[in-house]
């Protein structure tokens, strides 16, 4: 995954995580807690979790934290999340292609074998 401190990073929004994760097939606008969220097949691949802060599942816990410790300006957690592998994001400080990675990643680790499949022949 990039370096936020040697990618350039620019402000993203909301509309910036759904157009990029779009791309993804099967992915649907869904809401979640009351947000807008972005799901496959039911299962959260992110949501907003308030403006300018998207919650993204992860692995593990170890990768969240090795996330955190990397970029905590881009990347955190709060009580809430702490037993849990997701991480807040930032999009204020992520940039495009992290994010990019962080919701390709999410969607693999969701996304039914059978779409995984198409797009990776694809």
């Amino acid at each position: 995954m990039p370096s936020e401190k040697t990618a350039r990073a620019r402000s993203q929004s909301w509309e910036s995580v759904r157009r990029l994760a779009m791309e993804l097939p099967g992915v649907e606008d869904v809401p979640s807690y009351g947000t807008p969220g972005l799901k496959v097949k039911g299962k959260l691949v992110t949501r907003l979790k308030e403006d300018g802060v998207i919650v993204m599942g992860v692995g593990t816990l170890l990768e969240r934290d090795w996330l955190i410790e990397t970029d905590p300006r881009v990347f955190y957690i709060t009580d809430h999340y702490r037993d849990y592998p997701a991480v807040l994001v930032r999009l204020d400080a992520v940039s495009e292609a992290t994010l990019r990675e962080l919701l390709v990643a999410a969607w693999r680790r969701v996304a039914p074998k059978k779409v995984l499949a198409a797009f990776d022949s694809g």
